[in-house]
């Protein structure tokens, strides 16, 4: 990744280029893994954990871990791009205070 930063002209404020872009990369990546894969796993086996608290397991097998994680994903991909289709036919877009706006800021 280094690499092509250095390739396109790319460069990280305050690191210089070369070997110390490599190990910020590295202590970044390393940093948001390992919270991220523990979120994960919290999420993949909530369903076992509210099934000994007297939930249905039907249901908390329906609503939790990877199908939770799959809606979620499936949701923001469908609001992004009904959101690029109105920013692409100049609408204003779904909401004013969006990440995406349509008009022009004046």
């Amino acid at each position: 990744m280094s690499d092509d930063m250095k390739k396109n002209g790319g460069f990280i404020p305050g690191v210089k280029p070369g070997r110390k872009t490599e190990e910020f990369f590295d202590n970044v990546l390393s940093k948001i893994t390992l919270p991220g894969s523990i979120f994960l796993a919290i999420v993949a086996i909530l369903p076992a954990f509210v099934s000994l608290f007297g939930v249905n397991s039907q249901f908390s097998h329906f609503y939790g871990g990877t199908s939770l994680l799959i809606l979620v994903g499936v949701v923001l991909d469908t609001l992004q791009q009904i959101e690029s289709h109105l920013l692409m036919r100049h609408y204003d877009g779904l909401t004013k205070s969006g990440r995406i706006k349509g008009r022009s800021q004046m």
